[in-house]
């Protein structure tokens, strides 16, 4: 089946509210809202295809953009690429050129919207930052508490809780401050655990923001998604067998290291960035660079496809 190459626009506004249109009935996927963009003409890149898309759509110039997520999706008719760019810097005030509603929409309420399936990496990509914060090696829970304190003070918004034989009864304190800490700040929390251990911590404590991560080993256990739509479910990965299986466990994300040697991991031959930007595209979902990076390759990871980077030496 054809690949049909698309240029998508996450277009953001003073106000960090993101603008999206909804598709004419007419349509494929009729109905549903979208980002904004359209089909990259032959011979033209995919910038000046979303400024051309843009500014007919929506009559608007796109000033400033970089890429954020690309994505293949396979419907039962036809088969897309989605090249998506984060747009921040535009003229003109957006107006549906051709007849299409439009909405300026909080990030966190994209989530309430009826997109189309190919859509619904984009929404990750967008509410997920760049820094990926794994916990580390503490000497008491005042430690642990000082270093988590300051890590959100370097605008840390995602952490990974990862404790060593990890169990409610012995690290309940731990789970406790993390969480109070991190909701604080409006961060999200995830629990590096199996996931019975993170059912029983749900329980422990209801209605709070926590999501959860699994080690590739656990993740290989299963078959289907662990946990419901609304709690964040990422994977670390390794090679290409690895991704495939988190996408079709319904990973919302997923880390992948060791991208460039460290000191924990000295007999493990890292994969650099070539390769890392190779396994990427085999991912439909936002993923981490993991494994000797810092905030200095931030945007290098994003300019081979990731969404960021994640580490524990580099802030914890």
């Amino acid at each position: 089946m054809k690949l049909i190459h698309v240029a998508v626009g996450v277009i953001v506004n003073a106000d960090g509210k993101i603008l999206i249109a909804k598709r004419p009935l007419s349509a494929h996927q009729g109905g549903l809202w979208e980002f904004p963009g359209g089909k990259v003409d032959a011979e033209e890149t995919v910038e000046n295809a979303l400024r051309r898309e843009l500014y007919e759509e929506l009559a608007i110039h796109v000033e400033s953009s970089s890429p954020l997520i690309q994505i293949r999706h396979h419907y039962p008719d036809k088969s897309v690429l989605l090249d998506v760019y984060k747009i921040t810097q535009f003229s003109g005030e957006p107006v549906g050129n051709e007849g299409q509603p439009i909405q300026w929409v909080d990030a966190d309420n994209l989530k309430n919207f009826e997109f189309p399936a190919a859509n619904q990496p984009i929404i990750s990509a967008i509410n997920l930052p760049q820094k990926y914060l794994i916990t580390g090696s503490y000497n008491s829970h005042a430690d642990f508490v000082s270093r988590l304190t300051l890590a959100l003070s370097h605008h840390i918004r995602l952490v990974q809780l990862r404790i060593e034989n990890f169990s409610m009864l012995l690290h309940g304190e731990y789970i406790e401050s993390a969480i109070n800490l991190i909701a604080r700040e409006n961060a999200q929390l995830v629990l590096n655990c199996s996931v019975d251990e993170f059912h029983h911590v749900k329980e422990m404590y209801p209605g709070k923001n926590i999501g959860l991560h699994l080690n590739r080993h656990q993740a290989r256990l299963l078959n289907n998604r662990p946990v419901d739509k609304q709690i964040l479910f990422g994977v670390s990965c390794h090679d290409a067998d690895e991704i495939l299986h988190a996408q079709k466990i319904g990973s919302d994300y997923l880390s992948l290291s060791p991208v460039l040697p460290t000191l924990s991991h000295v007999d493990v031959q890292p994969m650099g960035w070539q390769q890392f930007a190779a396994l990427v595209e085999l991912a439909n979902i936002p993923v981490y660079a993991l494994g000797g990076v810092n905030d200095e390759h931030i945007a290098i990871a994003q300019s081979n496809g990731g969404q960021g980077v994640a580490g524990i030496s580099a802030w914890w």
